[in-house]
């Protein structure tokens, strides 16, 4: 049984004439009447009956109807599917991002993608740079939003955001009320940090800030979530450096301080692997470039967070 055997077999059950169901078809009616022997050999009943004078629908016929039209809607709604997935219209993308991007401008990018493409299934994975760039490098990630200079060569990106980090400090901290802090006043406190393990190039770039101002951080709290260090502070137990987006937070308890003196940037990168081609992730990167270009205005010079794209970024 073939489609155009279906296709065939509807028309004719409509005009239940051979003649006038071959000109609907633009085609002779002995190919007509052959298509429909194959096709009740095909089912193993007759579909009509029929003389010199009349063409009639059997019992068969008449029950085969509804379930022709039905496999012929649903290979024109396989077909549509399959034509929006090839042109990145349909079908699903895996996002990976850490906290701070829910701060960054994620959200954003992902309400005004779903807006233009809602045939598009956005899942989301919170995890680590480190983790995403493995999940990347495995292809079980489409893209992946990264907070680390260190890019594989297989990986093409985008530089999203490059922010300084800020002092965060319990409210009732005796340095909270300052317009800005110097980070030697911080020696002797309590840091709470992203572990090594979930992020090390932040952790090295803690250790060196500190190292340049004069004191090693006392390290006393290694959390895996941003917002889990946030939390600690605002409950007075401890001091962090933590990027300037994380104000939105507006966790009760917790003062945000810019660093006085040279700010020390933290960068994120959208990046995707260069050779893995998708419609869809293409759609993506460039709403992601879209984004950047209609918020960098508003935002460059205006707060603590600058959106740029990366002028050497690869192909989507």
């Amino acid at each position: 049984m073939e489609f155009r055997h279906l296709r065939y077999f509807l028309v004719l059950a409509e005009e239940l004439h051979f003649g006038r169901a071959a000109r609907r078809l633009s085609m002779s009616q002995p190919p007509l009447s052959l298509n429909i022997q194959q096709l009740e050999a095909s089912v193993g009943a007759r579909l009509f009956t029929r003389n010199s004078k009349l063409v009639q629908l059997t019992a068969a016929g008449q029950a085969f109807v509804p379930a022709a039209r039905a496999l012929l809607d649903q290979a024109a709604q396989a077909a549509n599917l399959a034509r929006d997935v090839g042109d990145g219209m349909a079908g699903s993308l895996t996002i990976g991002f850490s906290g701070t991007m829910l701060y960054s401008g994620l959200p954003r990018i992902l309400e005004q993608f779903q807006s233009r493409h809602p045939q598009l299934r956005l899942l989301l994975r919170e995890l680590s740079s480190s983790e995403q760039l493995t999940e990347l490098a495995q292809e079980r990630l489409d893209v992946g939003f990264v907070h680390t200079p260190r890019v594989p060569p297989e990986l093409s990106g985008i530089l999203v955001a490059s922010q300084p980090l800020w002092c965060c400090l319990p409210r009732a901290h005796a340095l909270a009320n300052r317009q800005a802090i110097a980070l030697p006043l911080l020696q002797g406190e309590p840091f709470a940090v992203v572990s090594r393990q979930v992020s090390p190039d932040y952790h090295e770039r803690i250790l060196t800030l500190c190292s340049q101002a004069g004191f090693y951080p006392e390290i006393r709290y290694e959390l895996r979530h941003w917002l889990s260090v946030v939390s600690l502070v605002s409950q007075g137990m401890g001091v962090a450096l933590v990027p300037a987006a994380l104000r939105q937070s507006a966790l009760a308890g917790a003062s945000f301080l810019p660093l006085s003196g040279a700010a020390a940037l933290y960068e994120t990168r959208c990046l995707w692997k260069t050779t893995r081609a998708s419609a869809a992730r293409g759609l993506f990167v460039e709403a992601v470039r879209a984004s950047l270009l209609s918020a960098g205005a508003a935002v460059a010079g205006s707060g603590p967070e600058i959106l740029a794209a990366d002028a050497a970024a690869g192909p989507a």
